[in-house]
Formats: C-alpha cells, sequence, structure tokens
C-alpha cells in the first residue's frame, strides 16, 4: 500500500514525536507499505523516512524545486517527484496514495488533513484518514471538530470519514482493513 504522510518539517521537537514517527516509519517498511511524503529530510517526515529507511522500505518524494536546497529534502533514497507549485505537489500526493496519516504538525499540515477530509467528503476520494494523536496532540482537533458538530457547523457524518489513534500498530489496522 502506498501511504501518505503530512506531518511536521521543524527541527526543534520535542523527542517524543521524533521517536514515534521514526518507529512508524520502520513499522511502515516491515509490513512492506511504500512512504509517500513531500520529501523532507527534517522534522517529523524525515523521521518517518528514516525508518523506512533502515528497514530498506520505498519512498517516494513529491516537493516543489524550490525545496531543492542542501539540507531540505531526502536525497539519494526513492524516487523524487519535482513539482512547480505547492498545489500540484498537494495533487500528485493525493493520486498516488491508498491512505493518509497525518502526524502533528503546523499550518501546513492542518492544511492537507483538512483539504484531504473535505475531498473525502466531497467524494472525491475514498481512501482512509488517520491522524496520528502521538501525546494527545489531536486532542484539541476534536475538541474543536466536536464543538463544530454539535453546533450544527459539521455533519456527523463527517466525523466517520477519518479516524484519531494514538498507536502506530492501531493506524495500521485501520488503513489496511478500511482499503
Amino acid at each position: 500500500m502506498d501511504i501518505c504522510i503530512y506531518g511536521a518539517s521543524k527541527e526543534n521537537i520535542d523527542s517524543i514525536y521524533i521517536e514515534k514517527s521514526y518507529e512508524f516509519g520502520k513499522l511502515m517498511a516491515q509490513k512492506g507499505h511504500r512512504l509517500i511524503f513531500g520529501g523532507g529530510a527534517t522534522g517529523l517526515m524525515g523521521a518517518v523516512a528514516r525508518g523506512v529507511m533502515e528497514y530498506r522500505g520505498k519512498i517516494l518524494g513529491v516537493a516543489p524545486k524550490y525545496f531543492d536546497r542542501p539540507g531540505v529534502l531526502v536525497k539519494d533514497y526513492g524516487e523524487m517527484i519535482y513539482t512547480d507549485t505547492i498545489a500540484e505537489r498537494k495533487n500528485i500526493l493525493t493520486e498516488k496514495s491508498d491512505a493518509f496519516v497525518v502526524l502533528p504538525g503546523g499550518i501546513g499540515t492542518f492544511d492537507e488533513f483538512f483539504v484531504t477530509l473535505v475531498m473525502k467528503q466531497l467524494n472525491e476520494i475514498n481512501k482512509p484518514i488517520a491522524l496520528y494523536s502521538i501525546n494527545g496532540y489531536y486532542d484539541a482537533t476534536e475538541e474543536l471538530l466536536n464543538k463544530a458538530e454539535n453546533g450544527g457547523f459539521l455533519s456527523a457524518r463527517v466525523r466517520k470519514l477519518y479516524g484519531v489513534f494514538n498507536s502506530a500498530e492501531e493506524i495500521f489496522e485501520y488503513i489496511e482493513f478500511k482499503n
């Protein structure tokens, strides 16, 4: 299965996030899944890629050409597709992936999650989406979505379009079953 990972590219992140992301990458490779991601060498993206690489898993990175600078992208391992824009990058990630796992991250990661969720809501895609709530990271997101649902801004159906998980094993059970 080709699994798209969205997540932080920042370096100054608590080690628990790095460790859990690295372990996720190792498990992904051990299970024979291919990593599809934004190509980042740092942060949680880089940690997952290192886990996949250590276990000789397969990788496809997709990144805008302007990210091709020293230390920014995973190089010399797997395949890299270069795009002109972030929008083009997102389209390729969506097309090539069988499932989406959203690690902790910032505004870019939030955007990727919500765009993917909207696409699923509109039946443009029918692929599993999992939030990996390392250290309770997505608890506040769930609180926000609960408030939106309780206020009538969000249907209960949308809440069933993704899952929130605290362990890599739970995520793999979910995406392998849903796919």
